[in-house]
């Protein structure tokens, strides 16, 4: 719980602090008016990376999904692509270098591949046609055992009935 508290307190109080003295070093070694340009720039070469690799991942997603499969790579990597691109919003050298890693792709399915080899996080991959199975799971639980795929939907969790609209 500690590191925890920790952890928060780093990134509440001392990331900002962390961003304004780069910048403001960075101010004082190239100038005011070159430092904004390069903000702008690397805001710029990140936008443009978002753009083109969110319209790959959707490009992606859609041919898995096509071929009945469960696009959950494609969809993993839409959120961390979503993620920086929330990260290019804030002005700052840290967090426009953390925003265009995860935007080139071999880091970003590294981080992904990290991230889903934890027991914390599992990332499911279709086992069949995307009507007929709910996925098989990759990676282990907290006891290092491979996780079971999801179970088939049984007739009993379909529930039948009749709507009207009013206006």
């Amino acid at each position: 719980m500690e590191n925890k508290v920790r952890l928060g307190f780093f990134f509440l109080v001392l990331f900002p602090i962390t961003e304004l003295m780069i910048l403001i070093k960075v101010g004082g070694l190239i100038g005011v008016l070159p430092t904004i340009a390069l903000i702008l720039f690397t805001a710029s070469a990140g936008l443009f990376l978002l753009r083109q690799e969110g319209f790959s991942a959707l490009t992606r997603a859609r041919e898995k999904m096509a071929s009945g499969q469960i696009p959950a790579m494609e969809m993993m990597e839409g959120l961390v692509i979503a993620f920086c691109g929330a990260l290019l919003l804030a002005p700052g050298f840290i967090t426009d270098c953390i925003a265009l890693c995860g935007l080139i792709a071999p880091i970003r399915r590294k981080i992904i591949k990290r991230l889903s080899s934890s027991s914390r996080f599992q990332v499911y991959t279709s086992g069949g046609s995307a009507g007929a199975s709910f996925g098989q799971g990759f990676g282990a639980d907290s006891g290092g055992r491979t996780q079971q795929p999801f179970s088939q939907p049984t007739p009993r969790d379909v529930i039948d009935g009749e709507y009207r609209r009013e206006e």
